[in-house]
């Protein structure tokens, strides 16, 4: 092993100390009082002793170790070093026969050493700590239990900006507990109050993402002007230069476990691949294409009838994936000699069906024979050129909207679903799945960003009924489990995502308020009544379907009664409704394809 200088001083400390912990061994073995003779024998083992212990901590890597960030796994590591040692010098000492050698000396000197080397580390790690505390950091409270807090404590040490100065938890049992110096101060109920007692205008929410305790924090924080703070998720210590407390967001309080992909699968199914996706400027097309990036696709083709959507993903997968090869398309699948010319020139492997209109009340008037041509035949066109170009695999992105259907959007959407199970039938090569899964945070046109905008304006907030509930999960999320769906299952499968339990959007909409800073009594929130065609609970299953599990824990496969459509007939329909067909002739049509949907 080769020593660097700083190695060699710091073997050179620690030897210092075990000759001191041997010293000290002969000391408490003669009763402070060592004879000359002994002391003389003491003196002819240094060499070997030196050698016994430069070994063994050598052996344990103890100097691959950095002393002001010395704790518990480092502290084990020195003792195997020690005992290394220990052993070694007592097998050399042994082996020379020294007459009347103490051999309590052998048991006592690792044990003073690892006292002195380990008070040493110890005490290095305390100067380094107060040296590099700012008296200036903002000072902050850490709200959770004492493990959580305990883990934050350990992400902030050596911080230059926060002081933690001390602890909410949710246990009473915990109150005036303290951990690594800090003081419990009290419940959470109280946190706005003991903030302004500590003089802490900063409170890190160490609970849990999703938990309780998290949505207890921001109830009780509000109209206190008290910034709510959380640890980055895993994903995002990637993406950042100084991976430090950031502010909590609406996902932190709707947090659910990380989705588990198979990611040596997906990584088979995309690397070195072509992939068509279609709708790719959407919030899901986009995410679903930096999903794709990352498994190191080869030629990514990106189609979209947005322009400025096209010309936005071009921009930051270019910035991001430099060595991919992307392709940008604006291109809409309701003409389906542009998509067939596209997927034949590329002949990509999977295309991913993200292309969609998605608002109800949109939908509901004035659009309804758009939400056919593109829900509906746009999806047929995708799916078929999907068939024709010999793609692998085919993925249609559903809604839960589609099930038990009472508005044209998801009528639609149910029929897409039919759609591609009668193409699945016609090209037997590709493998066509649909995934159904609810509303996604923060995608375009979902309750989230219209909340922030009203609640950026002054208010009121505007909910339709004060107990509606839908289902939510990140965009991140949802793009995931339509990758992991598209790698399982038998074609003409519908796969439906464990989308945790529903949520009121009344409750949605107070979390926003609080995160903004503002109370009700500030920004209101104002009950409008249902929108044509809105349903108060959003179903994932139909009446008439039962679910089977699937290898993997948030997905399960939809076993449907409806038979596939009609394809012809569908398109002859939609062909020849003309641009403004009568809007109950049009619904009557669509009750008849999708016998469950039941307009309101």
């Amino acid at each position: 092993m080769q020593f660097s200088r700083n190695t060699l001083l710091l073997l050179g400390i620690d030897l210092a100390l075990v000759l001191l912990a041997g010293w000290g061994s002969f000391w408490l073995r003669f009763n402070f009082d060592i004879p000359p003779e002994f002391a003389r024998m003491a003196l002819l083992t240094i060499p070997w002793c030196l050698a016994g212990y430069a070994a063994g901590l050598s052996m344990a890597r103890v100097y691959r170790q950095v002393w002001s960030y010395i704790g518990l796994p480092e502290l084990r590591q020195l003792g195997t070093g020690i005992m290394l040692g220990g052993l070694l010098t007592a097998a050399i000492v042994l082996m020379l026969r020294i007459p009347d050698f103490p051999r309590s000396v052998l048991l006592l000197q690792p044990l003073i050493s690892l006292v002195l080397l380990g008070a040493a580390r110890a005490g290095w790690r305390t100067f380094s700590e107060h040296r590099t505390l700012a008296p200036g950091g903002r000072r902050l409270v850490i709200v959770g239990s004492l493990q959580d807090a305990s883990d934050a404590l350990r992400a902030l040490k050596g911080s230059q900006q926060w002081q933690p100065v001390g602890i909410v938890s949710p246990a009473a049992a915990e109150v005036g507990r303290s951990i690594q110096n800090v003081r419990v101060l009290g419940r959470t109920a109280a946190i706005a109050d003991i903030c302004e007692a500590a003089q802490a205008h900063a409170a890190l929410i160490a609970s849990p993402a999703g938990s309780s305790e998290r949505r207890e924090a921001l109830m009780s924080a509000a109209g206190s002007r008290l910034t709510l703070l959380t640890m980055p998720r895993p994903d995002e210590w990637l993406k950042t230069d100084s991976p430090g407390p950031r502010r909590i967001e609406l996902e932190d309080l709707l947090g659910r476990t990380a989705v588990q992909l198979d990611e040596a699968g997906l990584s088979e199914l995309f690397s070195g691949q072509t992939v068509l996706v279609t709708g790719a400027g959407g919030s899901i097309g986009a995410e679903l294409c930096r999903q794709i990036a990352r498994f190191g696709v080869a030629r990514l083709v990106c189609v979209d009838v947005s322009e400025f959507g096209v010309y936005q993903l071009e921009q930051e997968l270019r910035g991001a994936h430099p060595q991919m090869h992307g392709c940008y398309y604006t291109a809409n699948v309701r003409e389906v000699d542009r998509l067939r010319a596209i997927a034949l020139k590329h002949r990509p492997a999977v295309i991913l069906h993200a292309a969609a209109y998605k608002h109800v009340p949109l939908m509901e008037e004035l659009n309804e024979i758009e939400a056919l041509r593109t829900n509906v035949l746009g999806t047929l066109h995708a799916a078929r050129v999907a068939g024709e170009c010999g793609a692998r695999r085919f993925v249609m992105i559903s809604t839960d909207k589609a099930v038990n259907p009472t508005n044209v959007m998801g009528a639609s959407k149910r029929l897409a679903e039919l759609m591609v199970q009668g193409v699945a039938a016609e090209h037997i090569g590709t493998r066509y799945v649909s995934v159904r899964f609810g509303n996604v945070l923060g995608s375009s046109g979902s309750v989230v960003p219209l909340f922030s905008s009203q609640i950026a304006r002054g208010g009121p907030v505007t909910v339709t009924h004060p107990e509606i509930v839908r289902y939510f999960m990140t965009i991140p999320e949802a793009a995931q489990l339509v990758l992991q769906a598209g790698l399982m299952g038998s074609s003409g499968q519908i796969f439906v995502l464990d989308m945790g339990e529903p949520m009121k959007i009344a409750e949605l909409a107070r979390m926003l308020i609080r995160l903004s800073g503002k109370t009700e009594q500030e920004i209101p929130i104002s009950f409008i009544g249902l929108r044509p065609g809105e349903k108060l609970f959003e179903e994932l299953l139909a009446d008439d379907e039962t679910t089977e599990p699937t290898p993997h824990p948030k997905l399960r496969v939809a076993k449907t009664a409806g038979l596939p459509a009609d394809i012809d007939s569908v398109m002859l329909w939609i062909g020849d409704a003309g641009p403004a067909p009568a809007s109950d002739s049009l619904r009557q049509w669509l009750r008849n394809q999708v016998p469950e949907y039941a307009p309101r």
